[in-house]
């Protein structure tokens, strides 16, 4: 296992469609045990192979519910089902949300509230989970970068050009800007 550096926005890897995973072999185990291993030293709730400069479909997700109940998996392939986001604009405390892709900030972001997540695990097994709240929050998330799709293209007008001029202000926006999980600060 591996802590791998984690790209940020700009890079072609995040702002495309990954392919889809072929075969579940020693190769996929690795990159998982890998992404598990990077989302932990980060810290993050879930990370996307695009994330790591890996065009695949794949993403793992940890996160410990109010109930104490702890999900950590691996989806490959996965397939999502949301329900319509709520109306409106979002609440800051309750819909805030961040990116590793995107270090350091957060933003309001609707999202559905409920969704059914479909993926297969490092087992080659179907399985299907029922999210709702923070959990199908992730999941959302996670999968939009499967499609190339980052949170923040997601924002508002007004959040987007807050994004454009930090983006230009740090200086990413362009291909191989990465930080690395236990050596970079940048999520402070």
């Amino acid at each position: 296992m591996a802590v791998l550096p984690i790209r940020i926005t700009g890079d072609p890897v995040l702002h495309s469609p990954a392919r889809p995973v072929e075969a579940i072999d020693d190769e996929i185990r690795t990159l998982v045990a890998d992404l598990f291993e990077t989302m932990d030293a980060a810290p993050g709730v879930g990370l996307a192979a695009p994330q790591v400069g890996v065009d695949l479909r794949v993403f793992t997700y940890g996160w410990t519910d109010e109930e104490g109940v702890r999900w950590r998996g691996v989806a490959i392939n996965p397939e999502l089902l949301i329900s319509p986001p709520p109306a409106g604009e979002p609440d800051l405390d309750e819909e805030s949300e961040g990116c590793l892709s995107f270090p350091g900030e957060r933003f309001g972001l609707r999202r559905a509230e409920r969704a059914v997540l479909r993926a297969t695990d490092l087992d080659g097994e179907r399985y299907e989970i029922d999210a709702e709240g923070w959990l199908a929050r992730i999941f959302q998330h996670e999968y939009d970068h499967l499609d190339g799709v980052l949170y923040t293209d997601r924002l508002s007008h007004a959040d987007r050009k807050i994004v454009t001029k930090i983006t230009k202000k740090l200086g990413w926006g362009r291909p191989g800007v990465s930080w690395m999980p236990g050596v970079d600060d940048l999520e402070g």
